[in-house]
């Protein structure tokens, strides 16, 4: 069950209220049921304990379902909509808002992998709504596209950037390239008291090693050939508000030198000046170069790393919250919707296909994917043969099911022969004894594997991210394999 939530189901057929009921409760979930005549004062008052998980409609014709979406979109954006049998045609698109709270349409007789699909959704959605307005993911949606996510990683991330956002701090993020390094700089600077000032972006790696200093800081007329006028820098261009320096792992080392000097000092001069000015400036820093081992090869200087690495934030590969693919697909699709560029929609294998991807890219690499596919299929269905050849890693025409059931096969194929064991004169609950068995081999492999889970997860012949949700799920804790009291696992 659902954290003790209810699932409102608006529903004008009793035959189909029976078998909605039956199907929901198997499933665990509380289920209130009411026709389109009263489901406005059961709302209200469900809506005062916010208790409210899903609101499921299931009326027909469509015009009238609409209605009803559109009027609990209305009351509150906290509830997400389930559609049964229905279908948004073009002529009738909703706007934005009310259609980022559609978060699945289902079709009768309801199959147990979308349906439990959509309420995972229903629980994401949710606890997005839940989190305090006045966070930093609160203030403008737009700018939190390429953190969009429910991994344990990325609300570490967010998490971390409500801590520093209006704190004065140097913050250095970490990441492979196209995690989205500088969204979380943009993000940090525009819920820091420094929002109404400049954000100046600079990729330190772009730029000559001859031209940067100019660049950063600016030169007098004269200073050098072809420096015919005064030039204002990135520094007085930020001045007040934030420095983002991308790439900082390529900057040469007499670069190093100097900005070394304007951390330590807050003052500058320009190239060919004599006169200092002071540097009111936030500077945030990103690479995805590992500076420390930089520093033993002799290319990034000891003193300035741990001037920048005040509080550091690193962001985790796509591979490693795979879990995000399906959310992330669909905040990709809706912003080319947004902009009025084409339509898509994913198969559940397509999207089973796509999580098995490596994705050395990162998210840049999942929106070039998004963006190819709407120009290849604009307002299409994409399954797995409409995807690239390398993102194919399910065979055409399996199922979702079907897939489940392989995966399901391939984690019990290897397991070694256990000795024959009698059934107990008074039974046994099969389901605590498979349980207790597959946290046991779970607890045994990050042992052996001094708990790395990417390891454990190879020796028990599963994906890390399934491995991760089984530790979620047996609250194992990573570090020594041990039983832990709370259930949060850093994936």
């Amino acid at each position: 069950m659902w954290r003790d939530s209810c699932i409102l189901v608006i529903s004008d057929n009793s035959a189909r209220q029976y078998d909605l009921r039956i199907i929901l409760d198997f499933l665990g979930e509380n289920v209130l049921i009411v026709d389109s005549a009263h489901w406005l004062e059961q709302f209200q008052a469900l809506e005062e304990t916010q208790q409210v998980l899903a609101v499921m409609l299931d009326i027909q014709p469509i015009e009238q379902a609409l209605r009803i979406a559109e009027a609990v979109a209305a009351w509150s954006e906290r509830f997400p909509l389930i559609l049964l049998d229905v279908r948004l045609p073009e002529s009738r698109r909703p706007e934005e808002r009310f259609r980022q709270q559609i978060i699945g349409t289902l079709n009768m007789p309801l199959n147990y992998a979308p349906l439990s699909d959509v309420l995972r959704r229903a629980q994401v959605f949710k606890d997005q709504q839940a989190m305090d307005p006045g966070l930093i993911f609160r203030r403008d949606a737009e700018l939190f596209r390429s953190l969009v996510g429910a991994s344990r990683s990325v609300c570490d991330v967010r998490h971390l950037m409500a801590q520093v956002a209006d704190k004065d701090v140097t913050v250095l993020i970490l990441g492979e390239s196209g995690t989205g390094k500088e969204v979380v700089a943009r993000n940090l600077h525009y819920q820091s008291n420094r929002r109404d000032h400049a954000f100046v972006p600079i990729n330190c790696g772009a730029i000559p090693a001859e031209l940067l200093e100019s660049e950063l800081f600016g030169h007098e007329k004269g200073a050098f050939t072809g420096a015919i006028a005064a030039r204002p820098e990135r520094f007085e261009l930020a001045q007040g508000g934030t420095l983002f320096l991308d790439e900082i792992g390529d900057m040469p080392l007499p670069m190093q030198v100097k900005l070394l000097r304007v951390l330590q000092e807050r003052t500058y001069e320009r190239v060919g000046g004599t006169r200092t000015i002071k540097a009111d400036v936030r500077i945030i820093a990103a690479t995805h170069r590992h500076l420390e081992q930089q520093i033993k090869d002799g290319k990034f200087r000891e003193d300035l790393y741990y001037r920048l690495n005040v509080f550091p934030v690193e962001m985790p590969p796509l591979r490693e919250r795979t879990e995000d693919i399906p959310l992330l697909i669909n905040e990709l699709t809706l912003r080319m919707e947004q902009e009025k560029r084409g339509s898509l929609e994913f198969s559940s294998a397509a999207i089973m296909s796509l999580t098995r991807h490596e994705w050395p890219g990162n998210v840049r690499e999942l929106a070039n994917l998004i963006e190819r596919l709407v120009i290849t299929n604009p307002y299409g269905v994409i399954n797995v043969a409409d995807l690239p050849k390398k993102y194919r890693h399910i065979q055409e025409g399996e199922e979702y099911e079907e897939v489940q059931e392989q995966a399901m096969r391939a984690q019990l194929n290897w397991l070694p022969e256990l000795p024959s064991a009698k059934l107990p004169v008074n039974g046994l609950d099969l389901k605590d004894y498979l349980d207790n068995l597959e946290k046991n081999f779970i607890c045994q492999a990050l042992d052996d594997c001094q708990g790395v889970v990417a390891r454990a997860a190879e020796k028990l012949h599963v994906r890390r991210t399934t491995l991760v949700e089984k530790m979620r799920k047996y609250q194992i804790q990573r570090a020594d394999g041990a039983a832990a009291e709370n259930s949060g696992i850093d994936s």
